[in-house]
């Protein structure tokens, strides 16, 4: 999945002015309300760091914002296959197949999830902008599972609302390289852009990035790989495959984060299926959350998908 942000460098008109009205003034497609949300969620950094919407500018402040502008095209209904767990008036949980794009952005203009969406339900939350109907959370292209979607401007804020106060339950199944130390671990590292590569993310120190926190915990092991259930408690971009990494336990597939390392693989038989399986081991599972109306506890799962549950079996 491409990384999409803009960067901004601020010149001597802006100096003193607060970030919050600077960028309202610079992004006149997302609202002031949304821009605040999205810096106190740490989305938007200045010099590479988290700062408060009051923040006032200096000169040559470098502003990052993960908050992509409007793509220059037409959202256009396909009528692409969904996998619907559950529907209601309010939202719709999808089951995400891997290798579909959550959004248009960076290039890619059709073939979207949000393409689907606008094809199979007349009514959609608009608070995401018009190429981004519902969507309240994204999962990396080669990521499958579930995803929830709004279909009015209130469910869309209530969701936004839960997963920025961390009370939406995000479950993963990770297969990872090597034998993990613990049975259970958390990592609580930034993430940030990479210097090296500025299409990955990567680990920051120093204050850095956005704060991340993810928790894992062995299913099962393998002779040279483990299997995860693996839970996000904040939502960062490529979170998973970027702490896994970091620690030295990459996504098994992972050609960003773990390129290479399947060379390592000994047997000869899971080294040429991991090659062949044409996309990184990772799955939203379990997700639950509180209905934006009813106020129900609402919880759902995913089976793996049948390349997934294949390599598996291979192993066992």
């Amino acid at each position: 999945m491409t990384i999409e942000a803009e960067l901004l460098e601020i010149n001597d008109e802006a100096v003193g002015t607060r970030l919050d009205s600077f960028l309202a003034s610079r992004i006149e497609a997302i609202s002031r309300t949304r821009l605040q949300r999205a810096i106190e969620d740490g989305d938007v950094l200045v010099n590479n760091r988290v700062v408060k919407a009051s923040y006032r500018l200096r000169v040559a402040d470098q502003i990052e914002i993960d908050l992509p502008p409007p793509a220059p095209v037409e959202l256009l209904a396909e009528p692409i296959p969904l996998n619907i767990v559950y529907e209601d008036v309010d939202l719709v949980v999808v089951d995400k197949p891997a290798g579909i794009v959550v959004h248009p952005g960076a290039g890619i203009e059709s073939g979207t999830l949000a393409n689907a969406l606008v094809y199979h339900f007349n009514e959609l939350s608009g608070v995401a902008g018009r190429i981004r109907p519902g969507i309240v959370h994204r999962i990396d292209r080669e990521t499958s599972g579930l995803l929830v979607v709004a279909k009015n401007d209130q469910a869309h804020e209530n969701l936004s609302d839960q997963f920025r106060d961390r009370r939406i339950f995000k479950m993963y199944v990770a297969l990872v390289y090597g034998q993990m130390a613990k049975e259970r671990g958390e990592i609580e590292a930034n993430i940030g852009r990479s210097s090296i590569n500025r299409t990955r993310m990567a680990v920051l120190k120093g204050g850095a990035g956005r704060p991340a926190h993810t928790i894992f915990q062995v299913d099962r092991r393998f002779q040279e790989l483990t299997l995860l259930s693996v839970e996000i408690k904040s939502g960062r971009t490529h979170q998973i495959r970027v702490h896994l990494s970091h620690i030295g336990h990459p996504v098994v597939g992972d050609m960003a984060y773990g390129q290479g390392r399947e060379n390592t693989v000994q047997d000869v038989k899971t080294r040429q299926r991991i090659k062949s399986l044409g996309r990184h081991f990772l799955h939203s599972s379990r997700l639950a959350f509180e209905h934006p109306t009813s106020r129900e506890r609402m919880e759902f799962s995913s089976r793996l998908s049948a390349e997934l549950e294949s390599l598996l079996e291979a192993l066992r």
